[in-house]
């Protein structure tokens, strides 16, 4: 029998079997030591495969071939990666121009990642509601750089619902994994778009504009049939720990398509002569956070391979 995972809590995972029931399972023992490089060798959005030994007592036997996943860099350090969700149609940045400030290096480290691994992103602008016409340009100018980048994205205020019912129409029929850095919304997000008070929602601190973590495992909610959004946990950072720094570059779409141009088709765009991205870089035809955010991650790559 097959099932979907929506929720892990360490040992126990929930699983909604294909007629809707849900039912609480365990790791086979010899599954949970077969080749897995993770701390979680079944993740939310896994489709697998149990068997019931008694009434009440499930077990998961084997995970289908995931088409994709995201990752993180694991807390525990004797192993190397958290997979923090599965099998994704589509991958939901959630920031905020303010209250709390976006933050380049969290949204591009997590379009690195979903860049990686072939999946669809959609950037969510929220909180539009409390910006000046001033911040609103400055939104125009940041939407600009990334469409050119090829990411689609979508402006919307969960407080009033602007644009709720849109982003409603591009979810349907998606598994959808939302993502966001804290005190962005992303509880009140989940609660709108499956109308229910599913997620505990805190506010963003006065003193620092840090939200609260209110998220400690993904868990996946079901919007209807064939929709459904996983709630990623409040991260940090996105880890890159699944890269080498040579391809890394391969990841900025607006930096792909410069390096044709490049002398040296291995060129990593950094001090290389005959270089077509960093002179774009510092003639400002490049968004400069972007080009000094991929330096930063080329730096933490070499650091983590150690070379």
């Amino acid at each position: 029998m097959k099932g979907l995972v929506i929720k892990s809590t360490g040992s126990w995972y929930r699983i909604r079997l294909d007629e809707g029931d849900k039912v609480e399972a365990r790791i086979r023992g010899k599954l949970r030591t077969t080749g897995i490089r993770s701390t979680n060798p079944v993740a939310v959005g896994d489709i697998v495969e149990l068997s019931q030994r008694s009434e009440g007592d499930w077990s998961i036997d084997d995970i289908v071939e995931r088409k994709n996943y995201i990752i993180r860099k694991a807390t525990n350090l004797s192993k190397q990666t958290h997979i923090i969700a599965a099998n994704i149609d589509l991958s939901v940045a959630l920031v905020t121009l303010k209250n709390p400030k976006i933050k380049f290096g969290f949204l591009d480290r997590m379009l690195v990642t979903t860049q990686a691994y072939g999946i669809p992103t959609l950037i969510i602008f929220n909180k539009i509601d409390l910006l000046t016409n001033e911040e609103l340009d400055y939104l125009d100018q940041l939407k600009s750089a990334y469409g050119n980048m090829g990411y689609e994205m979508l402006q919307v205020s969960v407080q009033n619902g602007t644009g709720i019912d849109h982003l409603k129409s591009l979810i349907q029929g998606k598994t959808c994994a939302i993502s966001g850095h804290s005190g962005v919304g992303k509880s009140s997000l989940l609660n709108a778009l499956t109308g229910l008070e599913i997620a505990r929602v805190t506010d963003v601190s006065d003193f620092n504009e840090k939200g609260q973590h209110t998220t400690t495992f993904a868990e996946l909610y079901e919007v209807n049939e064939t929709t459904f959004l996983i709630d990623t946990p409040g991260l940090k950072s996105f880890g890159l720990i699944d890269m080498e720094k040579e391809e890394l570059k391969d990841f900025f779409p607006e930096m792909l398509l410069r390096s044709g141009d490049c002398k040296f088709h291995n060129c990593l765009h950094i001090n290389e002569p005959g270089c077509a991205v960093k002179p774009a870089y510092e003639n400002s035809d490049l968004p400069w956070f972007r080009y000094e955010n991929y330096l930063h991650f080329f730096e933490e790559l070499k650091a983590l391979k150690g070379h």
